[in-house]
C-alpha cells in the first residue's frame, strides 16, 4: 500500500520535506530575524528538522507542534541527539485550534502544510496563526506554488503523493494572507526541488543523496518512487515553490 509522499520520502531518508528545500527555509529564516530572546511556534513541524536547526543557530526557544505522533517521538530524540532538546517543547497540536493564549509568539512558521488543506481550511488557519502572534508578529509560510490555475495539475499532485492537495498561484497565495488580516507580504517563488537530484543534492549533501537513491531502487519503494518522480518531471513547467513572510498588524482589532 502506497503511503503519503513525505512520509514516504521521510523513510527514504530525506530530511528537507518542503517543496522549495534549503533554499526556501533559508529565506524564511533571514526575513524572520530569530534571536534568543523571541518566542518561536513551529506547526506541522515533522521530524524536526527546521526546529533543531533554529535552536542550534540562535538558542530561541521553540514549541513545535505536529498532528502526528510518531514523527514527533523522532523530532525529539533528534533534538536531544543535536543537543538541543532543552529548547524546543514538541507538543500533538491541531493548527486549527491551537491551545495557546492570543499574542503568545513572535514568530509562527509554517511549511508545506496549507498546501494540503481546502481553501477555506487554509485561511482558518493562518486566521489561528494570527491570534497566537504578537502585534507586530510575523508568520513565515512555505507552500507548493502552482503557476497557472490547472486543476489537472492538481489531481496529478495528489494522485502521486496520496494526499487531497490545494495548491495555489502566487496571487491566490496572497490573497489568502490578505483576506484573512495580515499586511506587507513579502514572497519569494522559485522552482520545485523536492525529487530534482541537483535540489537534492543541495539540501541533503552526496551521500544523503546517494542513501535516498539506493533506498529508492529497492523492489518495495521503486514503484512508488517513479510515480512520485515523473509526475513532477512532468510537470516541472507547472509546479513551484512560495515562500512568504507575512506580518500582523501592530493595531490589534
Amino acid at each position: 500500500m502506497s503511503e503519503a509522499g513525505h512520509k514516504f520520502l521521510a523513510k527514504l531518508g530525506k530530511k528537507r520535506l518542503r517543496p522549495g528545500g534549503k533554499r526556501a527555509t533559508d529565506w524564511l529564516i533571514a526575513e524572520g530575524g530569530f534571536s534568543k530572546e523571541k518566542r518561536i511556534l513551529e506547526v506541522a513541524c515533522n521530524r524536526g528538522t527546521t526546529a533543531i536547526e533554529l535552536a542550534q543557530r540562535f538558542g530561541c526557544k521553540i514549541t513545535a507542534v505536529d498532528m502526528d505522533a510518531q514523527a514527533l517521538e523522532v523530532a525529539e530524540k533528534s533534538a536531544e541527539t543535536a543537543g538541543v532538546g532543552h529548547l524546543i517543547s514538541f507538543e500533538r497540536a491541531n493548527a486549527m485550534k491551537l491551545p495557546y493564549e492570543d499574542a503568545s509568539f513572535d514568530i509562527v512558521i509554517n511549511e508545506a502544510m496549507l498546501t494540503m488543506q481546502a481553501d477555506q481550511a487554509k485561511k482558518k488557519c493562518v486566521m489561528e496563526y494570527l491570534r497566537v502572534l504578537k502585534p507586530e508578529g510575523l508568520l513565515l509560510t512555505h507552500d507548493v506554488l502552482l503557476k497557472e490555475a490547472k486543476e489537472s495539475v492538481r489531481q496529478e499532485l495528489s494522485q502521486a503523493i496520496h494526499v487531497n492537495v490545494g495548491p495555489l498561484t502566487q496571487d491566490g497565495w496572497e490573497q489568502v494572507m490578505i483576506e484573512s488580516g495580515y499586511c506587507d507580504v513579502k514572497v519569494l517563488t522559485g522552482e520545485m526541488t523536492l525529487m530534482k537530484l541537483s535540489g537534492m543534492i543541495y539540501d541533503e549533501g552526496w551521500l544523503g543523496t546517494l542513501k535516498i537513491c539506493v533506498n529508492a531502487c529497492k523492489k518495495e519503494n521503486r514503484k512508488q518512487f517513479l510515480t512520485m518522480y515523473k509526475m513532477f518531471d512532468k510537470n516541472k513547467k507547472n509546479l513551484g515553490f512560495i515562500a512568504m513572510a507575512s506580518h500582523k498588524s501592530q493595531i490589534v482589532r
